[in-house]
């Protein structure tokens, strides 16, 4: 038995790279298909105005949860583009209801991969529209061949800059920026 047991474990040595998960790198660090949401996004160091927000608004237990949801992640460059003091006005507690409303119009219930996304917009003639937990639509169309963007309730245009990021409980899209529901 020792000498099954050791040669398993050799060959699992030996495999190393074969048996590893396929991750993709978001802010300077590997986003594991085997967590989720939260504990992929707490690690990006382009993501940690989106985090302070999700802890603020209450929502961690749900990114963390089953799911499966697809998360459209501003950027901390996203949020940057925000009028002064936007950022910091929506984190005071007195603004969670707020907050929580434009972070959930970034979540769409399912899990929706850029393959999918395409396909949608290809059967929609050039735009395929989504509901967001928040209840709002978001309308997504090509721009150029690979390229999807994303239309926002305020008829702002968001480009995704990182593509199909697998999560246990769904798939994050980095965008450049932040979306809001039309009102």
């Amino acid at each position: 038995m020792k000498h099954i047991l050791a040669t398993a474990t050799l060959a699992l040595a030996l495999a190393g790279p074969a048996f590893a998960e396929q991750t993709v790198m978001v802010g300077g660090q590997a986003m594991y298909p085997s967590k989720t949401i939260v504990q992929n996004a707490v690690n990006s160091k382009d993501h940690t105005t989106l985090v302070a927000a999700v802890k603020a608004a209450g929502l961690v237990d749900t990114l963390q949860g089953k799911g499966p949801f697809t998360v459209f992640a501003p950027t901390n460059a996203a949020f940057n583009k925000l009028p002064p003091g936007t950022v910091e006005n929506l984190l005071r507690p007195e603004e969670k209801v707020t907050l929580t409303k434009v972070l959930t119009y970034h979540v769409v219930p399912g899990r929706y991969t850029s393959n999918k996304l395409r396909e949608m917009i290809q059967e929609g003639h050039g735009q395929a529209t989504l509901k967001t937990v928040e209840g709002g639509t978001l309308t997504l169309m090509m721009n150029g061949s690979n390229n999807i963007v994303i239309k926002d309730g305020k008829g702002d245009v968001a480009d995704i800059v990182v593509y199909d990021v697998a999560q246990s409980n769904g798939e994050i899209f980095s965008i450049d920026q932040v979306l809001m529901p039309a009102s």
